[in-house]
C-alpha cells in the first residue's frame, strides 16, 4: 500500500479572475470638492481666525418648525413601505404648488408630478432612463457614434457623471459672461445636435444664477422639436431670488406662455433651498406625462421611493408660502450688503437668483486656484475655484479667473467673511 503523504492539505483555492466593476466608473472626475481638499492638502489656515466657508452650497438657516413638527407627528409612518410614486396627497400639494407658482392651468398629480428623493438624484436617474446608448453604436464603440447629453459650461457635475454612466458623450456649451452667462447653442454643430438625446439646462444657474428668458426658452423648444431631445429643466434655486414681484423664469412657465405643452419637457425642484431642508432629500419632477410614466417605471426597479414620514413633512413645506418669503428676506439682506463690499475689490454683481455669487478674481493677478489658496491660508475662509465647476471646451474653460461664494451662512457671518476678502484682495496690492 502506498505510505501517506506527510504533505498538508493545500488551503490554496482556485480563483477565478477578479470581476471588473463598470468600466464607466472610471470616466467619472473628481467632485470640485474633492479637488478643494487637495488643493488645500498642504496648506495651514490662520489659526487667529474661525473658518468661514463659502465653499458649499449647504443652506445654514434653520429648518422651519412646521417640518419638524410634521415629522414628529408622522413617524408612525415608518412601519410601512412607501409607494415610488408617492402619495395622492404629496402628489397633489406639488402639483398645486407648481400651478400656483407658475401661473399654470390645473397640473394632473397622477401623471405629471413624480416625487423623488432630492433632485440630485433625479437629474442623474433621468438620464438613465431617457439615454439609449444603442442608438448609432455600443457603449464600447466609436465614441463619435455615441448618443450626446448637452450641459452648460460651468455646470453641476452630476449632469456630466449621469451622462457618461448612461453611456453618452457629454458636450459642454460654454457660457458667455458678456450675455449675462447665457449658453450659445448657435455654436453647437448640426452633427452633435443630430446624436442629442438630452439637454440638462440649470434656471437659476449654479454657479453664475444666471436665469433664462422667454426667449432662450422659445430657441430650446425650437431644437426639441426638430431633433427630438429631451430638456431637464434644473430649478431646485427657483424660489431664491431678490424682488418678491419678479420671481424666475420656469421651463413649464416659459412652455405655457409660448403656447406649447410639456412634451420632451421635464423640470426638476427640491425642498432643500427652498426649505432649507436639505437632510430631507425630498425634491419633484414634473412635466411631460410619456416621460414620467416610463421614469416611474425605472425608479419602480431602482427602489427611490421617498419615506413616508418625509412625504408627509413635504406636505407641509409645499403647502406654506410664509416660511419661503423668510428665507428669501434672509438672503436679500445677506447679497444687498455684501455685495458692493466685494465689488470693491472684485469684478461681481447681484446674481439674478440663487445664492452664489460668481466673482472674477483676475484683477487681483491671482488665478482662480491660487486666490483660493492664499485666502484660505491667510484669513480662513473658503471659495471654490469656478475652474473646478468648469471642464476645458472648445478651447477655454469658462470658469477660469472665476471664484464661487456661497453666501449661506447668516448675516453676521457673511459679513465678516465678506470683509476679510476685501482685505485680503486689498493685501496683494501692498
Amino acid at each position: 500500500m502506498p505510505k501517506p503523504s506527510r504533505r498538508a492539505p493545500s488551503t490554496r483555492l482556485s480563483l477565478s479572475p477578479a470581476k471588473p466593476v463598470n468600466p464607466l466608473l472610471d470616466t467619472l472626475q473628481p467632485y470640485p470638492f474633492e479637488k478643494l481638499r487637495a488643493l488645500f492638502k498642504d496648506v495651514a489656515p490662520n489659526a487667529g481666525l474661525r473658518h468661514i466657508s463659502f465653499g458649499i452650497g449647504e443652506p445654514k438657516h434653520p429648518t422651519p418648525a412646521l417640518i419638524r413638527e410634521a415629522i414628529v407627528a408622522s413617524l408612525d409612518g415608518l412601519s410601512a413601505y412607501p409607494a415610488t410614486a408617492g402619495s395622492p396627497l404629496l402628489r397633489e400639494a406639488i402639483a398645486k404648488w407648481v400651478s400656483e407658482r407658475y401661473g399654470l392651468p390645473a397640473i394632473n398629480a397622477a401623471t405629471q408630478v413624480l416625487p423623488v428623493c432630492g433632485s440630485r438624484e433625479a437629474l442623474f436617474a433621468l438620464a438613465q432612463a431617457v439615454v439609449d446608448p444603442t442608438a448609432g453604436a455600443k457603449k464600447t464603440a466609436d465614441p463619435a457614434k455615441r448618443p450626446i447629453v448637452l450641459c452648460p459650461n460651468p455646470f453641476y457635475q452630476i449632469y456630466e457623471g449621469a451622462a457618461l454612466l448612461a453611456g453618452a458623450e457629454p458636450y459642454f456649451v460654454n457660457s458667455d459672461p458678456s450675455r449675462n452667462f447665457a449658453c450659445d447653442y448657435s455654436q453647437v454643430p448640426e452633427d452633435i445636435w443630430a446624436r442629442t438625446q438630452l439637454l440638462y439646462v440649470c434656471s437659476p444657474g449654479n454657479p453664475t444664477g444666471a436665469v433664462l428668458t422667454l426667449d432662450d426658452w422659445r430657441e430650446l423648444f425650437a431644437l426639441s422639436d426638430r431633433y427630438g431631445f429631451v430638456i431637464a429643466s434644473d430649478e431646485c434655486y427657483s424660489e431664491i431670488y431678490f424682488d418678491e414681484s419678479k420671481p424666475p423664469l420656469g421651463g413649464l412657465e416659459a412652455a405655457h406662455r409660448l403656447g406649447r405643452g410639456f412634451e420632451r419637457l421635464i423640470m426638476l425642484s427640491s425642498l432643500s433651498k427652498r426649505s432649507n431642508a436639505p437632510g430631507m432629500r425630498s425634491g419633484f419632477v414634473a412635466g411631460d406625462a410619456a416621460l414620467l410614466k416610463q421614469f416611474l417605471l425605472y425608479r419602480t426597479y431602482h427602489g427611490s421611493a421617498l419615506s413616508p414620514v418625509w412625504q408627509s413633512a413635504s406636505i407641509a413645506a409645499w403647502g406654506d408660502e410664509a416660511h419661503v418669503r423668510e428665507n428669501r428676506a434672509k438672503y436679500v439682506q445677506k447679497f444687498s450688503t455684501v455685495t458692493p463690499m466685494l465689488a470693491e475689490v472684485l469684478d461681481v454683481k447681484l446674481p439674478d437668483a440663487a445664492f452664489y455669487l460668481w466673482a472674477n478674481v483676475a484683477r487681483t493677478g491671482l488665478a482662480d486656484t491660487a486666490f483660493a489658496q492664499r485666502l484660505y491660508a491667510d484669513y480662513n475662509v473658503t471659495v471654490l475655484p469656478g475652474s473646478y465647476l468648469a471642464r476645458e471646451a472648445h478651447g477655454a474653460n469658462p470658469g477660469k479667473d472665476f471664484v464661487r461664494m456661497a453666501l449661506v451662512a447668516d448675516v453676521e457671518e457673511c459679513i465678516e467673511g465678506a470683509q476679510r476678502i476685501v482685505d485680503f484682495c486689498r493685501s496683494l496690492k501692498q
